[in-house]
């Protein structure tokens, strides 16, 4: 992409459909004036006067309890400086979001017009009544570190500097799990740091309170090595003034164990590297451009143990994997502030996660076979949905044993649980899918590459490195569309019609006249059939010049779905095909089945479609949970609509007594486990989370698919093909550019999942 087009698409980003990135919606009923006057006046006035007479009743009555305030004064934003408290509001609503995506937590972003402390210091103090916690960003050091410690002296809710402590707690708990596996103490090794803003000295006193020495450490910043006879330090840097007669970082570097990169891209060099100790730990955290290149570090030493602040290397010092889940601790148990021990608590806590067995759901999104704790994984991933009911906990303990909790847990069971259930609005599952798709990109056809929309998505899957998309269309109108839209990129563009396909298409008819003479077809058919898209996609997946294909934005379904029958097929032991769509509902990822193509499936088939449903559930790295859904519950009705579906259960659970399956079932019975456990106590189901509804025919799928789309705003992924021979998706009429992406994204999948199962075959 050019950097012309980044620019207009993030630009577009933030300004379309809606200005910005977050916003408020109500948590309350107000479709009725009862509802309005409970809301506002008159009825507001109780919860008014409870909070009158105790203070306390306002994380009772109000939002406060679950509310942050990101607040700055843009004088340190990212890599940009000191831009200004406007300019810095994108950043704080992008923070906001993260803190509600990962950890449920609402946001107001504050930006303050001052630069001068006490005035900072005095507005946060002025609103803190409104917040739960403030977290503060991007403010520039020294004053930083002033800022922070009076406001956590002065209010007393938590406060804490994330681009001070979050960097400091993620990579103080890589680094103790980095030291172990390489056999080293904390207490003896030699550290170089190499930066001196907020970040690099509240690392390094973490890193202390965990046993460094501090005679041990050397801190550098842009004029060399800070010793303690250079003038004009600032009493940050003093701290960490060292009494060696050292000057650059060459000279720090030998024989040190342990460098830690807080400042400039492409610093330290391979002859860096090899001066320093045995087992050298390396984290060079300099973004997008680390202090050495990845693969170059280790090239240079196979003993290494190396982490970035990149996503696309192992052991990523990510931020998100400490600030919204110190903050859920911290709020659940009203702490006061966030004290040493909390930090240290979530450290540990991550430090500790990275040793437990990995969630298959985590493997498959980063495409390994095995995680396992190691030199290439020191550090939870930022897709681990452990993180939110392991680090929250511990931060809340520690605050309790601290002496700074108000409202101590005492069911921790319980608490755990409730933090699990807050996932469960959260997208997650479709970043892990592009996420997984990105580790190894297949080509993907786009067989209606001359839409606008379908053509938007194939820039979006090759910028985002997806898939490597393959247009197919009438080129001449596709290069008009890419000029139109600025995507550039050298990729395959081919116009089945045109002539110069005409070798192509013949050598695909003869394959397709030798598959199919049999059945009534002509090589003058055959090669008629060529001239269309969708038979020209399929043949070039099935002959190996493509890995997959997405078709059907612009055609009804029946008419790409018979193309794909006859020329790609079913796959081995399946009689019928069927779909499913993957929504993303409130109560998290739920999938329905068969939404596009089976009018009224037998018994037999209705247990099929649940059993390639199980498959493609279990692909994504859920255990499926799946309700086979009717109008009766358990026998209720003899019709034989409901006892097909009671036939299919029947035969589920004799031929695959290991599927989690039951029914018939009513679908409010199977999406409310209370009343399921209440009235069914005996169902397989009872006591457990349905992600998986099998509906009895295409009606009842596909009407409830769609409403749920379209009155909840579900985001849907789908309809995903089950049972086919080849990788081959094929969409909704007039899908989204989303929509189209996620597909792409799943045909990169499918066609992954395929090759491992082929190379196992081997």
């Amino acid at each position: 992409m050019s950097k012309q087009s980044k620019r207009r698409e993030a630009l577009v980003y933030h300004a379309k459909p809606t200005p910005g990135k977050i916003k408020v919606v109500p948590t309350k009923k107000y479709a009725s004036q009862r509802d309005l006057s409970l809301a506002y006046s008159p009825g507001v006035a109780e919860p008014c006067l409870e909070i009158a007479k105790d203070v306390e009743n306002v994380y009772k009555y109000t939002a406060k309890g679950n509310l942050v305030a990101v607040i700055s004064n843009g004088t340190a934003v990212l890599g940009l400086g000191n831009i200004g408290p406007e300019a810095s509001k994108p950043v704080m609503e992008g923070k906001g979001l993260l803190f509600k995506i990962f950890a449920d937590i609402d946001v107001f972003d504050i930006e303050v017009n001052t630069e001068d402390v006490d005035a900072f210091i005095e507005t946060v103090k002025n609103i803190a009544p409104t917040f739960g916690g403030i977290n503060l960003e991007d403010i520039k050091a020294p004053e930083a570190f002033e800022i922070e410690r009076r406001l956590k002296e002065e209010l007393d809710i938590p406060v804490m500097h994330d681009d001070q402590h979050g960097t400091a707690i993620i990579s103080a708990a890589a680094l103790i799990n980095a030291l172990e596996i390489s056999e080293k103490k904390i207490e003896e090794v030699k550290i170089v740091v190499s930066g001196a803003g907020a970040a690099a000295i509240s690392c390094t006193r973490l890193y202390q309170a965990f046993g460094a020495k501090r005679e041990n450490i050397v801190m550098l910043d842009s004029k060399g090595v800070i010793r303690d006879d250079r003038d004009n330090l600032t009493s940050q840097k003093a701290e960490f003034a060292t009494h060696r007669k050292i000057d650059t970082l060459t000279e720090a570097m030998q024989d040190a164990d342990v460098f830690i990169g807080l400042s400039q891209p492409n610093i330290v060099t391979p002859e860096m590297l090899l001066s320093m100790a045995t087992n050298p730990i390396v984290f060079a955290m300099a973004n997008p451009v680390a202090e050495i290149n990845y693969q170059l570090a280790i090239d240079t030493r196979d003993d290494i143990i190396m982490a970035t602040g990149r996503s696309d290397h192992p052991n990523q010092v990510n931020n998100v994997l400490g600030f919204p889940f110190i903050f859920r601790g911290a709020l659940d148990v009203r702490a006061t502030k966030i004290n040493e021990a909390m930090k240290m608590a979530a450290v540990k806590a991550l430090s500790k996660l990275a040793k437990e067995p990995v969630p298959e759901q985590v493997n498959i999104a980063y495409s390994e076979t095995r995680l396992t704790f190691g030199k290439d994984y020191i550090i939870p991933k930022p897709f681990d949905p452990r993180l939110i009911a392991v680090v929250p906990p511990a931060v809340a303990k520690a605050a309790m044993e601290s002496g700074v909790a108000k409202e101590p847990i005492e069911d921790w069971a319980r608490y755990e649980n409730s933090l699990l259930e807050r996932l469960g609005s959260d997208n997650k599952l479709v970043r892990m899918l592009l996420g997984r798709a990105k580790t190894n990109p297949k080509r993907v056809v786009f067989a209606e590459a001359d839409q606008l929309d379908v053509l938007k998505a194939a820039q979006i899957v090759y910028e985002e490195g997806i898939a490597h998309p393959i247009l197919l269309g009438r080129k001449e109108t596709i290069l008009e569309l890419m000029a139109e839209i600025e995507f550039d990129a050298d990729v395959p563009i081919v116009d089945p019609k045109s002539d110069e396909e005409t070798d192509r298409k013949n050598r695909y008819a003869k394959v397709y006249w030798e598959k199919r003479k049999r059945q009534g077809v002509t090589i003058y058919s055959a090669e008629k059939k060529m001239r269309e898209r969708n038979y020209f996609a399929a043949m070039m997946v099935n002959v190996g010049d493509a890995d997959a294909l997405i078709t059907g934005y612009s055609r009804n379904y029946p008419s790409v779905v018979k193309p794909m029958l006859e020329l790609i097929g079913m796959a081995d032991g399946v009689s019928r095909v069927a779909t499913t769509n993957l929504m993303m509902t409130e109560r998290g990822p739920m999938f329905l089945s068969d939404t596009s193509i089976n009018i009224d499936p037998t018994a037999i088939d209705l247990a099929k479609i649940a059993r390639m449903t199980s498959q493609v559930t279990k692909m994504f790295g859920i255990e499926p949970v799946t309700a086979m859904i009717s109008y009766s519950n358990f026998g209720s009705s003899e019709n034989p609509r409901a006892e097909k579906v009671k036939e299919a259960v029947a035969y589920l659970h004799k031929a695959y007594p290991e599927m989690i399956v039951d029914g018939e079932l009513q679908t409010d019975f199977a999406l409310n486990a209370k009343m399921l456990q209440d009235i069914f106590p005996f169902s397989k189901l009872a006591g457990r989370k349905v992600n998986t509804l099998v509906f009895p025919n295409l009606d009842a799928a596909n009407i409830t698919y769609k409403l749920l789309k379209e009155l909840n705003k579900s985001e849907s992924i789908g309809p995903i093909m089950m049972g086919m021979c080849k990788p081959v998706h094929i969409l909704q009429l007039g899908a989204s550019v989303d929509e189209i992406v996620n597909m792409a994204a799943i045909s990169v999948v499918d066609a992954q999942e395929r090759e491992k199962r082929q190379e196992k075959e081997l």
